[in-house]
């Protein structure tokens, strides 16, 4: 599993009564866990930060989707059901683009970049 993965679990309902399966974009793989962003087709909850991404056979979505930027979660990689298919390059650099504006890393990035030489 890398980033951009796109990934099936399960979702807890709001009121912890049950769950429903969704997909969810990979950000960090870790040993034991994975960062997520989870994924829905309700265009309408769109914010400045999520991404639109279309359905293709590449990314194994059904219907134009968003990735929700401001819905991030770390879970116990047990609960991944499965790979539907992985972001294409232009829509993973959109995502880390969005990652530092929604992070607010904007004003520090060229310091964390020159660090790393």
């Amino acid at each position: 599993m890398k980033k951009g993965d796109i990934v099936l679990i399960p979702f807890p309902f709001t009121n912890l009564s049950g769950s429903k399966k969704r997909p969810a974009t990979v950000l960090i793989d870790s040993e034991d866990d994975v960062t997520i962003c989870f994924i829905t087709t309700q265009l309408k909850w769109q914010s400045n930060f999520d991404v639109v991404i279309p359905p293709s056979k590449t990314n194994g979505l059904k219907k134009t989707s968003l990735i929700r930027l401001n819905k991030i979660a770390t879970i116990d990689k047990s609960l991944i059901i499965g790979i539907l298919g992985n972001l294409e390059q232009k829509y993973l650099k959109l995502l880390d683009e969005n990652l530092v504006n929604i992070l607010k890393l904007y004003n520090n990035i060229s310091t964390i970049i020159t660090s790393k030489d």
